[in-house]
């Protein structure tokens, strides 16, 4: 990175940093394992103590902290999809393991929170004719992965 990034966050993974850096950073482009500090001895010795990762060029830092915290849905990763395959090989890859939820969401094998979005859901979202703009919200309500086609559709209807 060019520029110092001011503000990086930081996942707490119980024992499986390592995992989910090679699986993040294989699905992602732009995407590379910076650097690995591991926990010199100790019941943890050989675990990750930090590590620093970058998604699409976004600088991520990673610790094997241990069971005592785990990820919530307060806090997501959103990605921005252009379109419906990018969503569909994104929402494949995440939910392997993990679970699909509401409009878009989905939690990773990790735990980890995620939001696999396409620009048209916003598009849509945000028509200046309120009755499509709500077309499209009630279908949306209805899907756990976002399919533009169906959208569309609802978009369309009278």
């Amino acid at each position: 990175m060019s520029a110092v990034q001011k503000i990086t966050p930081f996942l707490w993974f119980d024992s499986q940093a390592d995992e989910a850096l090679e699986f993040y950073t294989s699905l992602f482009p732009d995407s590379r394992i910076v650097s690995v500090n591991r926990y010199p001895d100790g019941p943890s010795k050989g675990n990750v103590l930090t590590a620093v990762f970058e998604l699409f060029g976004q600088r991520f830092m990673a610790i094997d902290g241990g069971p005592m915290f785990s990820f919530t849905e307060a806090i997501s990763m959103h990605v921005d999809c252009e379109t419906q395959e990018e969503v569909d090989r994104y929402w494949e890859a995440l939910i392997d393991g993990g679970k699909e939820l509401m409009c878009g969401w989905c939690t990773d094998r990790y735990g980890l929170s995620w939001q696999i979005i396409p620009r048209r859901l916003y598009e849509l979202l945000q028509d200046t004719d309120p009755a499509r703009a709500k077309r499209a919200t009630d279908a949306m309500l209805k899907m756990r992965k976002i399919d533009v086609a169906v959208l569309e559709a609802a978009v369309r209807e009278n």
